[in-house]
């Protein structure tokens, strides 16, 4: 396995580029957006140049890294011929089924086909594929650079052989490969979600504040973060998506959706990203700050 396709130069695209293109593959990033593709370049340089000042890597990997990254706006000429595809696409059902739909058309059927997705069923998305048992889950953990989890998750039809060649890459690429079955959520988010969601429910019913209740699981706990400030870092549209589809999936009230997160994804507020969630990011993206509607 030589040559990997990524589908989604956002955050989690390009720190998944960034981590096979260091692990020296030749990465086809592909975005629709020439805009987004720029920045998610930009991105990788800054990622690798604070890796070389931390004398993690040379100045020579750094260039090695980045002259293994191609970059593609079209799908059909950034798939020919890769070994494997990893869509990393907004986690959006429609849309994630659509692109392995195309992908079934275009890439042999050879071709391993990876989603990125932290919660949408792999086997709902195997079953727009020709030989469905080539269509696997690979959950990297943001930033994808720095954390070593990769949770492999195995569609009903995925086969042995699949699973094994996923399982060794990720520990080619320096991770730590885990592997779990295939319901709304998988391990990671089914356990995190819950957690996040009962955290805003406690915001919402007025128990404690943003920094108190961020501070009792850091400290309490030994987080590394509070669960709003983790919840503002992933995308509290990323984060209400899943607790849907989990919803939705267990048809469990448990995993029903804070009345508070609804309103804040509606609103905009979606948290580092848009510059404002629990905590206000207008002037730094470090969680200082708490967000006007609740200091």
């Amino acid at each position: 396995m030589k040559t990997i396709a990524v589908i989604g130069a956002g955050t989690m695209g390009n720190g998944i580029a960034h981590t096979f293109a260091q692990s020296g593959f030749t990465v086809k990033l592909i975005d629709k957006s020439e805009k987004t593709l720029e920045k998610a370049m930009n991105t990788i340089v800054a990622n690798l140049d604070r890796m070389v000042t931390k004398g993690t890597i040379s100045e020579q990997d750094k260039l090695k890294t980045i002259s293994n990254i191609i970059t593609y706006t079209e799908l059909k000429d950034g798939v020919v011929g890769t070994d494997l595809v990893v869509e990393a696409a907004t986690e959006n059902v429609t849309l994630k089924l659509n692109i392995f739909k195309q992908l079934s058309e275009i890439c042999e059927h050879n071709v391993i086909l990876a989603t990125n997705t932290s919660s949408i069923s792999i086997t709902q998305i195997a079953a727009q594929v020709v030989h469905p048992e080539r269509v696997i889950g690979m959950h990297f953990m943001n930033p994808v650079p720095i954390m070593k989890l990769v949770e492999i998750i195995r569609g009903y039809n995925t086969s042995d052989e699949v699973t094994k060649i996923i399982m060794d890459l990720s520990i080619k690429l320096g991770k730590t490969p885990t592997e779990v079955n295939d319901y709304p959520g998988f391990v990671a988010n089914r356990i995190l979600m819950p957690m996040i969601n009962e955290s805003i429910e406690t915001l919402y019913n007025g128990v404690a504040g943003v920094q108190e209740i961020d501070t009792v699981m850091k400290l309490g706990m030994a987080h590394p973060m509070g669960p709003l400030q983790l919840a503002d870092f992933i995308g509290l549209d990323v984060c209400l998506s899943i607790l849907n589809v989990m919803y939705d999936g267990f048809k469990n009230p448990k995993y029903a959706p804070c009345p508070l997160l609804v309103n804040m994804v509606m609103a905009g507020k979606l948290g580092v990203k848009s510059g404002e969630g629990f905590y206000d990011y207008s002037e730094s993206k470090k969680a200082e700050k708490v967000s006007k509607q609740f200091s």
